[in-house]
This record gives C-alpha cells, sequence and structure tokens, in this order.
C-alpha cells in the first residue's frame, strides 16, 4: 500500500514534451532516498490540459503540477515527497489560493465538464487491465452476457438516445438493430480509430489513456448484433495508441475477455488490429473496410449499407472511438442516465479537441447543449493577447466556421447543421481577428483536395476548380460573377458526390460565404486582405515619421529589401528606414521585429 501516488501524462502530447523522461527520474530519485516502496509512479493517459504539459498530479493531495522540467524532479521529490511540503511554484496557478490549494475539479477548466467517455483519461495505468477492471472495467460486457439478451443491450442503445460521435451523428442502437436483422454466417464489428481531421485528437487520446474502454464495448457490440470478430482500423500515426491497443488486446486474452467461451457464456468475440496509412478518405466507413479487406481504401456507393453487405460483403456495424467509450457505462448506469444529459435530440456529452487561437489548448468534454461561448471563453481561457473571436471551426474540412453572432448557440448535432457546420469528429479551432476566412476555406480545401481519392468525378474535378477559384480571389484576380459561379459549384459538388468526403468538402467555403462575404467582396472588388494574410495583397511599409532609425527591421530583413534614408523625422536622431517593395517577400519579418509599430501591412 503506497501513502502517495504519482500520476505523470503518457499522453502523445505530454510525451513528446519529455514526460516518460520525468517518469523515469521521478523513480530513479525516489529509489535513491529509499522512498520507492512508499511512492507509487503511475504514467496514465491525458489529463486534458494540454497547453499545460508535462503535467504530474500527486494524490492524496491532488496537487497539480504543470509544465514540469526533468530538472524540476528532484527538488518535488526532497520537498514535496520526503518533506511533504507542497512545491508552490511549480502548480498551476490557477489551483494556489492564499491559504490552500484549490481542487482541479474547482478549475475553470474543469469545472464545467462532464467525463464520460474520457473518465478514466489520466486516472489509469492503460498499459495494466488490473486498474482498468478496479474501475469497473469490463463488468458491463459481464452483465450483458449473463443477464441481457442481445435485443435487450440494442434497446438499451435506442433507448439512451447515443448518437454516432463521428461524424453525422445516426443513432448507434439504430445501426446495430439493422445489422442484427441480418442474418450471415459470419459478422463484424469495426471500430474507426482513424481520426483524420485536422488538429482533431479525441480518438488517439482514448486510445492512449483507456484502450480497455473500446475492446470492451466492441464486444459487447458483438454480442447485440450476432458478430464474433472485430477490426480496429488506426492510423498508423498514432504509435503510442497502437502499442497500448495491442497491450490491451494481448492482456484480455490473458484474462478470458476476448477468445473463446467469455465468462462462460460461449459467446465468443476477438479483435484485431489494422494499420491505415492515413488517407483521410478512409474515415468513411465503406472505404475503411475496403482498405481493412486488404484494397485501395475507396468509397462504395450504398445502398447497400454496411449492416447489409459490408466488410467482406458480410453485414457489419461500424462506430468511432467516442462512441464505443461511452457504452459500458450505459449499460452499468442505464439508457435514462446518459439520455439526462444533454438537449432534446442530442444526449450525452461531447469530445473536443480545442485548438487554434486558444489558451488553454487541450482535451474537453461538455454535456450537449453547452454554449460555444462556454467552450471557449470559460473553459478555454479565452483568446491570447486581448484579441477578439472571430470564428470557430467545427468539424474539420467538412464543416463550417461559426461567427461570433453564434457564439452562444447550443452545441448539438442539429443546431450546427441549422447555422452550416457539423459536429463532425469535435475538432474545435478557434480564430481571432488576425485570421483571413478566405484564406482559412482555402486552407481546408486544399486539404479535402489532397485527401480526394479521386474515384467520382465531382469530388476529384470539382474541388479542384473549387480551389483554383479561391486561390483566383486571394491573389487578387476574382470578380463578383467568380463568387456566384463558385456557390453554385459548391452546391453541385455536395449533391453529386459519391462519399461523405465530397459531399461535405464545400462546407467551410459556403460557411465563409454566408458569413464573411464582406471579407471575399473586399479581396475582389478593393484587391485587400482586411486581416493582412494573404501575400499577393498585402504590402509592407515604414511610416518615416514613427521610425526610430533602428536599423533593427533591415538586419532582419532576409532579403536586403529595408535601407536606410535621408529622412529624419522630428524629434528623432537617427534617419528613418524603407522598404522596397519590389524586393521585399512579404514575410513578416520586419513588422515583428518593429518595438515601436513603425512597420505597417495594408
Amino acid at each position: 500500500m503506497y501513502r502517495s501516488n504519482v500520476l505523470v501524462c503518457g499522453g502523445t502530447g505530454c510525451t513528446s514534451s519529455h514526460s516518460l523522461l520525468i517518469a523515469e527520474k521521478l523513480k530513479e530519485e525516489l529509489k535513491a532516498k529509499g522512498l520507492d516502496k512508499e511512492v507509487n509512479v503511475i504514467t496514465t493517459g491525458c489529463f486534458g490540459l494540454c497547453a499545460l504539459g508535462p503535467i504530474m498530479v500527486v494524490y492524496p493531495e491532488g496537487s497539480f503540477y504543470s509544465m514540469v522540467k526533468v530538472e524540476d524532479v528532484p527538488e518535488i521529490v526532497e520537498e514535496h515527497l520526503n518533506k511533504g511540503r507542497i512545491v508552490t511554484r511549480l502548480l498551476y496557478q490557477e489551483t494556489v489560493e492564499e491559504d490552500t490549494i484549490k481542487s482541479l475539479n474547482k478549475t475553470a477548466f474543469y469545472e464545467k465538464q462532464k467525463r464520460v467517455a474520457l473518465r478514466n483519461c489520466g486516472v489509469i495505468d492503460p498499459e495494466k487491465i488490473d486498474d482498468y477492471i478496479a474501475n469497473d472495467g469490463y463488468a458491463a460486457l459481464g452483465k450483458v452476457l449473463t443477464e441481457m439478451t442481445p435485443d435487450e443491450v440494442i434497446q438499451t442503445m435506442l433507448d439512451s438516445g447515443l448518437r454516432g460521435r463521428g461524424g453525422a451523428g445516426f443513432p448507434t442502437g439504430l445501426k446495430w438493430k439493422f445489422a442484427r436483422g441480418n442474418d450471415a454466417d459470419q459478422k463484424y464489428v469495426c471500430c474507426n480509430a482513424d481520426e483524420g481531421d485536422p488538429g482533431a485528437f479525441m480518438d488517439r487520446s482514448v486510445l492512449e489513456g483507456d484502450p480497455h474502454v473500446v475492446l470492451e464495448a466492441m464486444a459487447i457490440a458483438g454480442y447485440a448484433i450476432g458478430a464474433s470478430e472485430g477490426y480496429i482500423y488506426v492510423r498508423a500515426e498514432y504509435p503510442i495508441a497502437v502499442k497500448r491497443l495491442q497491450i490491451a488486446i494481448d492482456q484480455a486474452h490473458e484474462y478470458g475477455l476476448l477468445g473463446k467461451d467469455i465468462f462462460g457464456t460461449g459467446f465468443d468475440f476477438d479483435i484485431k488490429i489494422r494499420l491505415g496509412a492515413g488517407a483521410f478518405v478512409c474515415g468513411e466507413e465503406t472505404a475503411l473496410m475496403t482498405s481493412i479487406e486488404g484494397r485501395r481504401g475507396e468509397p462504395r456507393p450504398r445502398p447497400p449499407f454496411p449492416a447489409v453487405k459490408g466488410l467482406y460483403q458480410k453485414p457489419t456495424t461500424l462506430n468511432n472511438v467516442e462512441t464505443y467509450a461511452n457504452i459500458p457505462q450505459i449499460i452499468l448506469k442505464g439508457a435514462e442516465w446518459f439520455a439526462s444529459m444533454g438537449t432534446e435530440k442530442s444526449k450525452g456529452t461531447k469530445v473536443f479537441a480545442l485548438g487554434g487561437k486558444i489558451n488553454h489548448t487541450g482535451l474537453v468534454e461538455v454535456p450537449m447543449g453547452t454554449t460555444l461561448r462556454t467552450i471557449i471563453e470559460e473553459i478555454g481561457g479565452g483568446i491570447p493577447g486581448g484579441k477578439k473571436f472571430k470564428a470557430a471551426q467545427t468539424g474539420g474540412p467538412s464543416g463550417g466556421c461559426i461567427p461570433a453572432e453564434h457564439l452562444d448557440i447550443e452545441i448539438d448535432y442539429d443546431n450546427l447543421l441549422a447555422i452550416g457546420s457539423m459536429m463532425g469528429s469535435g475538432g474545435l479551432i478557434v480564430m481571432d481577428e488576425t485570421d483571413c476566412m478566405v484564406d482559412i476555406a482555402k486552407f481546408f480545401l486544399e486539404f479535402t483536395v489532397d485527401e480526394s481519392c479521386g474515384k467520382c468525378t465531382p469530388c476529384r474535378i470539382g474541388t479542384k476548380r473549387l480551389l483554383e477559384m479561391l486561390e483566383k480571389i486571394t491573389k487578387g484576380q476574382g470578380s463578383m460573377e467568380l463568387l456566384d459561379e463558385m456557390e453554385q459549384l459548391c452546391y453541385y459538388i455536395k449533391a453529386n458526390s459519391l462519399c461523405g468526403l465530397g459531399q461535405t468538402a464545400p462546407n467551410p467555403v459556403l460557411s465563409t460565404l454566408r458569413y464573411f462575404k464582406d471579407e471575399y467582396i473586399a479581396h475582389v472588388v478593393d484587391h485587400k486582405c482586411p486581416a493582412g494574410v494573404c501575400k499577393d495583397l498585402l504590402k509592407y511599409a515604414i511610416d518615416k515619421d514613427v521610425c526610430y532609425g533602428c536599423g533593427l527591421c533591415a538586419r532582419k530583413c532576409p532579403v536586403n529589401a529595408i535601407t536606410v534614408t535621408d529622412y529624419t523625422a522630428p524629434g528623432k536622431k537617427k534617419p528613418a528606414y524603407e522598404i522596397d517593395s519590389d524586393k521585399c517577400i512579404k514575410c513578416g519579418a520586419c513588422f515583428d521585429a518593429c518595438k515601436f509599430k513603425a512597420v505597417y501591412k495594408g
């Protein structure tokens, strides 16, 4: 029995900041001081507050150390773990009050969260099955196999209102019901862990922090639909997730929780991992199944739907990681418990990956119906540098940009669709006043053009033409007629593309046209980028009356485009500088370097 437990984040974000070295250093220091039998070091999954990594939490005190360095470890061991004196200067400062240390759950980042899918992330060692079992792990599987019929399991999913967390939000119970209703000699359960949206890392964090929850949920799905085999399709760029998944599968086999005759009920179920090569289109269910079969990942026409002919042309059900992560808790706590959270048509919670122009970059889980303002301003800590919020992109390349006028929208599937966006897998990219919305639309379209599989003409050719139109606009070569043509092309691509990639690719263009058309008009009519982002419409200059002649801008210029003039402004001691616009490459180095705001762009 240990008197203290030290939890060190072992998620990808903190690992990249050397958290595993911190864990090793902790063990060395504790052993050197003879404390290794009193203090336990546990490597966990993501705590969520990624902006403050590497993260270390000491229990029972709950002391939350943030941005820890390897060289900080000896002090923490000596002062806190040996002498019992918390090192307050290394704590997350919001937890430090005048006469006490505030609980992490009372901080702005965590207070309004409700962790269901992420309940074990940052709590257990994901590489130890006993930790998962100690937190009710596999109890849900035992319950369904010994107390429930497959139809009762499906009805529980239907009653809970759980909708797929991977994109369109299709009811999970209905998907399982369709697959169960089709007889076949073999059925399959698949898990979509491909997660290709830029800025999205929700599924990765669940796999890294709580891999057994996905295995348990897939086995429950297998029992419900009558399947004996499952496949987890995970991108190869997630090495920590892949490693921990394989460890979890091996441990589940060892404990008899995967394989033959689980819990002595005669139910057989096994799971295999398949690695994806990073193709975004393989996030589409039929393309994913084609890839698992060993063929090029391209979507198939639907119908027939996977519930009829899926993997290897057999009835198949597919859900993403976050969807599965909710299922064991629904079984144990009941459909009513889950349905009590969220909105009328969107039940439960949703995990979001907060990124972009936000103070608290990280992973959050909130009840459906939480406002965008709450997520950005309260949980996310607002916009850095006192900048103004401009837009939030939800749903990645398939979603749309939500403007400030909808900052108080309650986030659920239907509300987002109504304003031209979508939930998607849960990426939430925040933009401020320095972002150009035309450039943002171009960025996402460049991504979808690169990721199109090329199977259907509307997507293969249409998105390319759409991108060319956007490039013209950002170069000041557009026209008002071009804006009309671009909008018409968007609707054509949406209506005629084979799969969800092409059908949703125009969404960033349509949403920015809808809410930020004035920026498009400025690019087309005035040949100006209001945000000063589009280089072809940008010009850097120096206000000679403000310039102090320090020459820092000239020293920073990589192409020697800045030279001194003969003009000395009144009250200044040195002559001002000027920029040769013919030589300037518009890198912005001079603008960033100037301490007197003499360099301006327009």
